[in-house]
């Protein structure tokens, strides 16, 4: 099925001049958080459209989401390779398709105060394996965290990633699902009873049934050579961050194309274009979460549109 384009009247630009903004994060005063990943920050956005750096964390921030002690926790990927190209800084040298930068030792997972701005690395490894690149993290309404490592691309080789799930004190951390082919965007169904994540590489959605807390049923056909998951939706995108709507919708970053809507049966609905920029992540906001903010990674904008439906609320806010 061919999807519905939609280009989004109006957009409001909240912040500009950031470099490559993504993990949106909406306060309930208004402010907004993002990381930029070039600078290796976490940026607060006021409401006024001012910004200020909460914290300097290095590497590479790629994702972020509130935690159940009203921290904010960060997915950093360690730090990318990076190309300007047209006026633009890409985290990528097309040339050789490599992103992975001279000297690179890996990612970690992280905890920023919002009060203070301390930062505590909670996460190197896992099972004695190097953390290769985290990209994004959801929490469940237990106050685990779910997590991908997208890992680093060479010229002739990409790490396999995977999908993880880890406490939110640093005492445990579990590889739930392996191998991934670029695991980008991860998120939850509205009744907490299903894990989503987007590849970029294959343009697919997969999903888990969840039995427990950080537990899932692979599916049958699985035979214990795949990473167990089902294939919801495989599209002609690359995707990156998603985030999901009450109705269950998944709406996920297409990166040169603007947002994907994808049902929860995996029918792809609407595609929100934003041509020639990068869309990477958007969050909802707002007192009926049908604010969209949205990550316009290549030109360096954070923006907001109104959303048609209401977003899922998250498990925790600060």
């Amino acid at each position: 099925m061919t999807p519905t384009t939609i280009v989004p009247e109006p957009v409001r630009e909240l912040a500009s001049g950031l470099w490559f903004p993504e993990g949106p994060v909406a306060l309930t005063d208004g402010t907004m958080l993002v990381v930029e990943i070039g600078a290796g920050t976490v940026t607060a956005i006021a409401p006024d459209g001012s910004t200020r750096p909460l914290a300097s964390v290095g590497g590479g921030p790629n994702g972020a989401a509130v935690g159940p002690d009203r921290a904010v926790y960060v997915a950093n990927n360690g730090g990318f390779l990076w190309t300007e190209r047209a006026g633009r800084r890409i985290p990528i040298d097309p040339a050789t398709h490599t992103n992975e930068p001279p000297g690179f030792a890996g990612g970690w997972i992280e905890r920023i105060d919002l009060d203070t701005g301390a930062v505590t690395i909670l996460y190197r490894e896992c099972d004695g394996r190097p953390l290769r690149g985290p990209n994004d993290l959801v929490f469940d309404a237990d106050g685990g965290m779910w997590f991908t490592d997208h890992g680093k691309g060479r010229h002739d080789s990409v790490d396999r990633g995977g999908l993880f799930y880890a406490a939110a004190d640093g005492s445990r951390i579990a590889q739930v699902a392996y191998p991934l082919l670029g695991p980008n965007g991860v998120g939850l169904s509205p009744a907490g009873d299903r894990v989503y994540v987007a590849e970029t590489h294959t343009g697919r959605i997969w999903e888990w049934e969840l039995t427990a807390p950080g537990v899932v049923r692979p599916v049958a056909a699985s035979l214990g050579i795949r990473h167990g998951g089902r294939c919801l939706a495989a599209t002609p995108y690359s995707f990156d961050s998603l985030a999901v709507e009450a109705s269950g919708n998944i709406v996920v970053g297409a990166l040169g194309d603007g947002l994907c809507v994808v049902s929860p049966d995996g029918e792809v609905e609407e595609l929100v274009a934003f041509a020639g920029d990068v869309t990477t992540n958007l969050c909802f906001r707002g007192p009926t979460l049908e604010k969209a903010v949205v990550t316009l990674s290549g030109s360096g904008r954070v923006v907001e549109i109104d959303w048609p439906r209401p977003g899922l609320d998250l498990a925790f806010n600060a």
